[in-house]
Order: structure tokens, then C-alpha cells, then sequence
């Protein structure tokens, strides 16, 4: 095995050293600054290193995980505060000019079928909490034929209550949406 200053080149006899040294990089505890690349010359060496050259391959090693970059990244924008849903402006300069726009009559079309939607959906949560609270008759709905044992009555009341809690939940959270539109 021949060392040259961030490679080395493999003769027959260093193939095993080769995969010797591919395994301990891949190898959890292993660190690597670099990405490696196999290269194989006109007379049939192969070489790895860490510079990419013309021929050379970068090798996909399992475990191995690069170092990122050096070049510094700018910061991102920081988020901000109100979102669009909450009633925020539109940023300036928020959608490019040549970004498709949609006439007047057509969104309010959209939005009186949105707001029908959303009230359909709100009709139907709340009928159902309705038709879930009849059952559950205060806490002591009836029992069912397979409760003989009590647990199995406790079980399935504190699945209508938690039953019950998300049917409110949706209730509450359709009504909120309904707000929000236009």
C-alpha cells in the first residue's frame, strides 16, 4: 500500500487492508471530515481519497454520515408572530406578479361554498355529540348484555366519555373555522 498525501493507492496484496479500512470507516464510531471517493486509474489501481477527481466515484457507506459544509449558511428569516390564519396581513410582495389570481365573484362563490360545507359538517358533530350523550344518559348508560363483569361496563363508559370530549372538541373547532371565513 502505497500513502500519498490524502489518498493511497491499493496494489493486489492491499485489497484486503482496503476493505479493512472501508469497514472501520463504516463503522458507527468512526469520524470522517470528508466524503471518500473510490477512483481507478488507466492501469487498473484503485485509489481512495477524499478529493474528487476525474473517474472517481463517492462511496455510499452505511452509517457514515458527512460533515456539513463550511460555508457559512445564512441566518433564516425568523418566523413571524401572527399567522396568515389568525388574521395577519399579507406580507408585501408575498406572491409574484405572474402568480395566477382569481376574480372577485369566483372567491366569494368559493367561500359561500366553503362556509356550506363547514356549517354541514358542524350539523352532523353536533348531532352526533347529541345522539352520545343521550347514550351515555349521565354516566349510567345501560348495560349491555357482554357486561356482566363491571369492568367491562367501566371500560366502555370511559369510552363514551373520551367519545363524548372529542365530539365537543370538533364542535368547538368547526365553529372557530366557521369564524375565520370571510
Amino acid at each position: 500500500m502505497q500513502m500519498t498525501s490524502n489518498s493511497f493507492i491499493l496494489r493486489p496484496a492491499g485489497i484486503a487492508a482496503a476493505f479493512t479500512l472501508i469497514a472501520a470507516m463504516a463503522h458507527p464510531s468512526a469520524h470522517a471530515d470528508s466524503t471518500v471517493y473510490k477512483c481507478v486509474d488507466k492501469n487498473g489501481r484503485v485509489e481512495f481519497t477524499d478529493i474528487n477527481k476525474s473517474g472517481c466515484k463517492a462511496l455510499d457507506l452505511p452509517g457514515y454520515i458527512p460533515a456539513p459544509p463550511q460555508a457559512a449558511r445564512p441566518n433564516p428569516a425568523p418566523s413571524p408572530a401572527v399567522t396568515m390564519r389568525q388574521g395577519a396581513a399579507r406580507p408585501a410582495g408575498a406572491s409574484p406578479s405572474n402568480f395566477p389570481r382569481v376574480d372577485t365573484s369566483t372567491q366569494r362563490a368559493r367561500d359561500d361554498d366553503r362556509r356550506e360545507i363547514l356549517n354541514e359538517e358542524l350539523r352532523a358533530e353536533e348531532k352526533k355529540l347529541a345522539d352520545l350523550k343521550r347514550d351515555f344518559n349521565n354516566g349510567e348508560p345501560e348495560r349491555q348484555g357482554n357486561e356482566k363483569n363491571y369492568a367491562k361496563y367501566q371500560e366502555r363508559v370511559a369510552g363514551m366519555r373520551d367519545d363524548i370530549g372529542r365530539a365537543e372538541k370538533n364542535v368547538e373547532a368547526i365553529k372557530r373555522e366557521i369564524a375565520n371565513t370571510r
